[in-house]
């Protein structure tokens, strides 16, 4: 698997240095100019002014004027009824004299990753995805483990400083770097879909695959608008359960509904459940999910992943190797093809293998982000020729 080129990508900034930024590698656009953010503190309301700043017009597909003068957003399943001045629950997208506004021409993150972290495992294996995010979300999430960008403007603690960027600026550096996906992540994607079309409409003239790491809470409308510019979708689904869907500020069944939408539409899916004691773990609602993905395709890839204490959850054991071997024996035993553990590399035994279902060849060896071997031949097994359902070039 090929490396990120040096100098090398840097973490996501903390709020609290901001001035860390210089630390960036530059983009080779010669339009590009940084954003100075050198005054900039972590006061919401300075955070605030400088993303209004940063913002376009949305997408006609993707909002609704009412009788009242209302704008309905379309960009996520909360279908926000936004007044003037006001801001719908993802705090970035907001109406201002009738206008619908949304984020544009920034990232709040950027990174060099391996495809299989976003996890990708059936995605173009072995190579690297540039991902990108913004600032913002429609879930409030307690266990996020990108609350620094997805809390912004909701949680004072959260935040990062916006880089000025353009969506060449995003795909020269894709090239640069040889990723071959460009991903939008680290915030929820949904909603800021109309930067992510900009960019991806580039990245598709450039040859980059595309992709959307996303918690699913989607709409028709905002699906039929990203289906001719992604390729790749990951959907977090966090659980089984109605009440734990509202204690992170969303509904079971609309995530729910958007899987079998981004089956039936034809997007290449994957779906990660984080195993979370005493939240999801339940052997009753870890079989629930299986058996909702088995009915939907028993070939979607779904990772079962380890969680450990982070943001606002910290009162609960981790995950350990044994909770996700039994979560991914599960899925399994409900007919599932392609189960996967994730977040304890090398101890996990074959879970990280991608496996022929029907003479159970290890096809893709792995040990976390690294593939150890590929034996995949034009997509099929290289033993018996069944065809591995993935996007493989």
């Amino acid at each position: 698997m090929r490396s990120c080129a040096s100098p090398p990508f840097p973490k996501r900034i903390s709020p609290r240095s901001f001035a860390d930024r210089t630390a960036l590698p530059p983009l080779v656009s010669p339009q590009w100019t940084p954003y100075n953010d050198s005054a900039m503190d972590t006061d919401t309301a300075t955070l605030e002014e400088a993303l209004r700043k940063r913002t376009g017009m949305a997408a006609p597909e993707l909002v609704r004027r009412d009788s009242d003068g209302r704008l309905t957003c379309l960009s996520c399943g909360h279908r926000c009824l936004i007044g003037d001045g006001k801001r719908g629950i993802c705090k970035v997208r907001y109406n201002e004299g009738g206008t619908l506004h949304v984020p544009r021409g920034y990232v709040g993150a950027l990174q060099c990753d391996p495809i299989e972290k976003k996890p990708f495992f059936h995605a173009m294996p072995g190579t690297n995805a540039l991902s990108f995010g913004m600032l913002g979300c429609d879930l409030h999430c307690s266990y996020c483990q990108n609350w620094l960008t997805s809390q912004t403007l909701r949680d004072a603690a959260a935040g990062t400083a916006p880089r000025d960027v353009s969506a060449d600026d995003l795909v020269h550096l894709s090239l640069r770097e040889a990723a071959s996906t460009l991903a939008s992540t680290y915030n929820e994607p949904l909603i800021t879909s109309e930067w992510a079309v900009e960019v991806f409409k580039r990245a598709k003239v450039a040859g980059l695959k595309t992709a959307y790491i996303s918690n699913g809470n989607a709409t028709e409308e905002v699906l039929r608008f990203l289906q001719p510019w992604v390729d790749l979708y990951k959907v977090d689904l966090k659980g089984f359960s109605g009440r734990g869907y509202r204690e992170l500020g969303g509904r079971l069944q609309t995530v729910l509904d958007t899987i079998q939408m981004l089956h039936r539409m034809g997007f290449w899916l994957e779906i990660v459940t984080l195993v979370v004691p005493n939240f999801n773990d339940s052997e009753s609602e870890i079989r629930d999910i299986a058996r909702f993905l088995s009915g939907v395709s028993v070939d979607i890839p779904w990772h079962v992943t380890a969680f450990h204490a982070d943001y606002k959850m910290t009162d609960r054991r981790d995950t350990t190797e044994a909770d996700i071997i039994r979560a991914a024996e599960i899925g399994k035993e409900e007919g599932l093809h392609y189960v996967y553990a994730g977040n304890r590399p090398g101890r996990v035994g074959d879970w990280e293998d991608t496996v022929c279902p029907k003479c159970e060849t290890h096809v893709i060896e792995r040990s976390g982000f690294r593939i150890l071997r590929n034996r995949l031949e034009n997509g099929s097994c290289p033993r018996c020729w069944t065809s591995i359902p993935g996007v493989w070039s």
